[in-house]
């Protein structure tokens, strides 16, 4: 049995990360392809699945693997069944007879940053969603209804956001804001004295550019948001508070729905509301995780959500930066048929800080 591997794998919107581990939760080898994300990603999801598998285990005997856990955005119970035949396909097209458990994003993302069964997790990276955790089980959720219904506050909400407030600053029906030019330029479309020449020609543009790209691309906006945010430009401020607050009251909202005695996380502040944009381990703490891109880079965004976890929680949000690893560590667990240690949970998210951010 110590001989055996596992693999954990986090098939997000955009990159899809696996981890090959022994069962002590020191990481073999890696993998990682392009999203896997059903709703959102451009291309059929066990693709990408079966390309970071087989990097994974290009120098392992595929026997060894007794267990994989793979967790996919888009896998809620409205894409499960979609989401584990694709795991499915996967699984065998690389070649691997284990077993294999098909989860949500969020149980890697919550496991990724706590061994604690009990607490919080806020996801906004591609898409956004808020979820309570009781004994290791996700009890309740609030938003991470993709692109179109929902994901308020994430990447590609906020690369959304932007250029509509730059196709309004165009044809007149909002203020001007610096965004024009570098989001322009980060769609490949040429802003320079045209831009100002021809508004509703350069609009256009735009319009061709975002619609030529899968929405999950968008997501590759908001650091230009952000950036443009932290530079005082008023519109780009406007919605980086936006953002924080959509994501703080998604957080209120599950925490309030599950009850300290569920999670063990009591609320401490008041109320926490969105704020309307601008012009234009057994025995461990339960946690309040942060996980994705937009909380764990540096900006307004996750400078706010971290103060309104502070004052409404009363502690410190702890980071997942490693997904896959985490869905290591459920692995590691459903083959020792309990919650591993601590010490196995900190050798694999430790190693996720040196290895593949």
């Amino acid at each position: 049995m110590r001989d055996s591997l596992v693999i954990g794998v986090d098939a997000g919107a955009t990159t899809t990360r696996c981890v090959l581990s022994d069962l002590d939760g020191n990481i073999l080898a890696r993998g990682s392809a392009g999203g896997a994300n059903q709703n959102s990603s451009g291309a059929p999801p066990g693709v990408a699945l079966a390309s970071a598998l087989r990097e994974a285990i290009a120098a392992t005997d595929p026997a060894r693997v007794a267990l994989g856990v793979i967790g996919a955005a888009g896998a809620g119970t409205g894409g499960r069944e979609a989401a584990r035949a694709a795991a499915l396909e996967a699984w065998r097209t690389a070649g691997l007879s284990g077993r294999l458990l098909a989860v949500t994003d969020l149980e890697v993302g919550f496991a990724a940053g706590t061994p604690a069964p009990d607490g919080l997790l806020l996801l906004a990276g591609t898409g956004a969603v808020a979820a309570a955790f009781a004994g290791g089980v996700l009890t309740h959720r609030c938003d991470g209804y993709g692109w179109l219904l929902g994901d308020e506050g994430s990447a590609v909400w906020l690369g959304r956001k932007g250029l509509r407030a730059v196709m309004r600053a165009l044809d007149g029906r909002g203020p001007r804001t610096d965004l024009a030019e570098p989001l322009s330029t980060a769609l490949g479309v040429p802003a320079g004295p045209g831009l100002a020449a021809d508004p509703e020609g350069h609009a256009q543009r735009l319009l061709r550019a975002a619609f030529d790209r899968p929405p999950a691309a968008l997501g590759a906006l908001a650091p230009v948001v952000s950036d443009l945010a932290a530079a005082g430009d008023p519109v780009a401020r406007g919605l980086a508070a936006e953002a924080a607050g959509h994501l703080l009251h998604a957080l209120a909202t599950v925490a309030r729905r599950a009850g300290p005695d569920e999670i063990g996380v009591e609320p401490a502040g008041p109320e926490i509301r969105v704020e309307p944009a601008g012009p234009g381990e057994i025995g461990v703490e339960p946690a309040v995780v942060l996980a994705g891109s937009v909380l764990l880079s540096s900006g307004p965004v996750a400078e706010r959500v971290r103060a309104g976890v502070r004052e409404r929680f009363g502690r410190e949000p702890v980071e997942a930066r490693d997904g896959a690893a985490g869905a290591a560590w459920l692995a590691i667990s459903q083959v020792g048929g309990a919650p591993g240690d601590a010490a196995t949970h900190a050798r694999l998210t430790r190693a996720g800080l040196r290895g593949t951010p």
